[in-house]
């Protein structure tokens, strides 16, 4: 049995800043520090984090006034924004910076009078977070036909934005049948479903043609890593997706020459080796990285999460 991993997989830019800013948070800090739902959608990275003094919270009433608080790499509606401000929190906002230019445009259209079409999926916290920067004039649609039901005050100023880690392709079909039913429609300059899942699930398209299996590490929880195990299984290979290496079936393996691995952009490499190492105790003889494209995209910190010399090192090793 050979496996061959995907190139790219795993951390983004989005997620890797996020992180580190809740690492930051607890050096320069100290423990506790809030965090308003999952910093990222990972069990092991969340549960590294809860074992290093971070607290995560669903409602502002559970954080102590005056603590500190991070929002996480989805985003925040405006009131929780407000909310913050008031309980006089010191907050730290980790939101992805593609998400948060996409939360701009919104801001900047409704100014001019635009509603919003937003493609995503209901009670994602990303959605939450785009359709809170307004109070009204923002619709949901999930799928194809939900497109027929779109019912906007009007359609003279009418945009369209997305969740960033979307499938590129059920988007398109989305926002081909929105075109066809608003054909004036505004679309972003630059599309909003971010570069890190465009480039992963490209990753995956090219990965399925060459194996029998592939195997997505990601949390159920986790959209992106939900989308690229739905790639590979609309190209007709056996997909699954696993938390760890526990989750491993040895049943998912027989007849199976040719492995793949990818991870989801809030997965850390740390699960993927464990993966690979129970890919070699049941069987796999070699291990082979394909081409793909080389991320190099880097987001800046906020201000005030600068430490002193000896921390900075520290955290460096830590991470």
């Amino acid at each position: 049995m050979q496996v061959l991993l995907a190139e790219p997989r795993g951390f983004c830019a989005g997620v890797d800043r996020a992180i580190e800013i809740v690492e930051r948070a607890l050096v320069k800090f100290g423990a506790p520090v809030y965090v308003r739902h999952e910093i990222v959608h990972n069990t092991f990275v969340v549960n590294d984090l809860k074992a290093r003094g971070a607290v995560f919270i669903e409602q502002l009433d559970e954080v102590p006034p005056g603590a500190t608080l991070v929002f996480s790499a989805h985003g925040v509606p405006k009131r929780v924004q407000v909310e913050a401000a008031a309980r006089g929190l010191r907050v730290f906002d980790a939101t992805c910076p593609l998400v948060a230019k996409v939360h701009v445009e919104v801001a900047k259209l409704h100014r001019e009078g635009y509603e919003f079409i937003m493609i995503g999926h209901k009670g994602h916290p990303e959605v939450e977070g785009t359709m809170g920067q307004l109070t009204g004039g923002i619709h949901l649609v999930e799928d194809v036909a939900g497109v027929a039901r779109l019912a906007p005050a009007q359609s003279q100023k009418l945009a369209v934005v997305t969740q960033t880690t979307l499938s590129v392709d059920d988007a398109a079909r989305i926002l081909a049948a929105i075109r066809a039913r608003f054909p004036g429609v505004r679309e972003s300059k630059q599309q909003d479903i971010c570069y890190a899942t465009q480039n992963r699930q490209d990753a995956v398209k090219l990965l399925a043609r060459q194996v029998d299996l592939v195997i997505v590490v990601g949390s159920p929880t986790s959209s992106n890593s939900n989308r690229l195990r739905e790639v590979a299984h609309k190209l007709g290979v056996p997909a699954h997706m696993v938390d760890g290496a526990a989750q491993l079936r040895a049943q998912w393996l027989q007849g199976k020459t040719r492995v793949g691995i990818t991870a989801g952009a809030s997965a850390p490499d740390t699960l993927v080796r464990q993966v690979i190492e129970r890919l070699r105790a049941l069987g796999a003889v070699s291990v082979q990285t394909l081409g793909g494209i080389e991320e190099s995209v880097k987001f800046p910190l906020p201000k005030g999460l600068k430490l002193p010399g000896p921390a900075e090192q520290a955290l460096e090793h830590l991470r």
